[in-house]
């Protein structure tokens, strides 16, 4: 476990917000297996250009890592590429802010060959801008936090190599995806409800997972305990089956590079008939997070998707009193009637608005009548010459997700 030291500033003004970030960076620290010795807040209404900090808390940050033999100091803030410089080369040890604390943090926990394609790319395209001066740095990194991922050999070449490998990155990233469009386009041809669980990390959406379909995703009271979706099938009580994914938690300020190499796997998100975003509702920053994600889901253009949400353990005491836009449910993942009710609720969203037609289906075509008795409800068939007309009744999301093929044996809808 390396021992660390937190660092904030701000305004005094942003006190409170400070504080909040601090707590929930130590929480970061935590899941990157770190011991925070100390936390160091500096209040100023205009970040130093050259050190984020003053030069007097960078002197007395100097001194700290010295006395009390600190191996990382973790800023709460982006570092630009000169302030990381000049902190590289004044402070006796590892630096690293916010944003390559959580990528590492996505390295450490990525475990398929698409999850860690992208997060060594998002690694680079974070690091290349900062290669300038970090021979030194690079050096005496050693091993631990900050050094996940792409490692020393690579960061201490040249741009033109970074550059190479992350279009190589890039280019199999786009052979992984290829693979999993694939599988995309057949649950779309077997017209499958996707519905997606998203929310802040750590809301409780992996244990969600589990209890609803008995799958056995890793649960874990840490920041990003998922990072590789998880996609099980749940039966509604109306009887339909739908595709439940289980996605990578948000956060404030989540990571731009991150978001953008997570693109394709968030694709999930926004192509998802309906989205259970999930609230810890005990949390005492349950609003913050509700908005944090509201703002990841609208930068993935997703904000439009039906989304219903689920205030979840409802059996903790403490947190705010929780309204949402649209239909909310409070429940505890571990009460099965709260689980029953969280299907019902599902269902109604998902197949209460029904649509009734008309179809002409040669009788020649038996696959053709067989697949409208699977997916609709046949209300009254008769056979005219050749053709057998059928009055049916279906789900409206059903109906938009049948194939054109389906769709031309439709002569009327009502």
């Amino acid at each position: 476990m390396e021992r660390a030291v937190l660092v904030g500033c701000g305004s005094r003004s942003q006190e409170e917000e400070i504080r909040s970030s601090l707590s929930e960076l130590e929480r970061l620290a935590d899941t990157a297996r770190a011991i925070v010795v100390d936390t160091l807040v500096q209040y100023r209404e205009v970040p130093e250009p050259a050190w984020l900090i003053g030069r007097g808390k960078v002197e007395e940050l100097a001194e700290k890592v010295s006395s009390d033999a600190i191996d990382v100091v973790i800023f709460d803030r982006e570092l630009s590429p000169g302030q990381q410089a000049n902190l590289d080369r004044r402070l006796p040890c590892k630096v690293l802010d916010r944003t390559r604390l959580i990528l590492d943090i996505f390295a450490m926990r990525a475990k398929t060959k698409e999850g860690s394609i992208q997060v060594e790319l998002a690694q680079l395209e974070y690091m290349l801008p900062r290669l300038a001066g970090r021979g030194h740095e690079l050096s005496r990194l050693g091993g631990g936090i900050g050094t996940r991922g792409p490692g020393e050999k690579k960061l201490e070449t040249d741009r033109r190599h970074i550059r190479r490998r992350i279009r190589d990155l890039k280019q199999e990233l786009e052979r992984v995806q290829k693979h999993r469009r694939l599988h995309q386009s057949r649950r779309r041809k077997m017209e499958m409800v996707q519905v997606a669980l998203v929310g802040y990390t750590n809301a409780g959406k992996s244990t969600l997972l589990n209890r609803l379909t008995g799958a056995d995703v890793r649960e874990e009271d840490r920041l990003f305990a998922t990072l590789d979706p998880t996609s099980r099938f749940l039966e509604l009580p109306s009887g339909e089956k739908v595709m439940l994914t289980d996605t990578v938690g948000f956060i404030r300020n989540l990571p731009h590079h991150l978001v953008e190499a997570f693109q394709s796997t968030l694709e999930q998100v926004r192509e998802a008939d309906l989205l259970l975003h999930v609230v810890d509702a005990s949390h005492p920053e349950a609003g913050k997070q509700m908005i944090a994600v509201d703002r990841v889901l609208k930068e993935l253009q997703a904000d439009r998707v039906p989304t219903l949400t689920v205030f979840n353990k409802a059996d903790r005491p403490g947190g705010e009193i929780l309204t949402a836009e649209g239909r909310s449910i409070r429940i505890s993942a571990w009460d099965n009637h709260d689980l029953d009710r969280l299907k019902d609720e599902m269902d109604d969203m998902l197949y209460a608005a029904q649509i009734h037609g008309l179809a002409e289906i040669p009788v020649s075509r038996g696959e053709m009548i067989s697949h409208f008795y699977q997916k609709a409800e046949v209300v009254h068939s008769e056979v005219d010459g050749l053709t057998l007309k059928m009055d049916f009744r279906l789900p409206l999301r059903r109906f938009e997700r049948m194939s054109p093929e389906v769709k031309s044996f439709i002569r009327r809808v009502y």
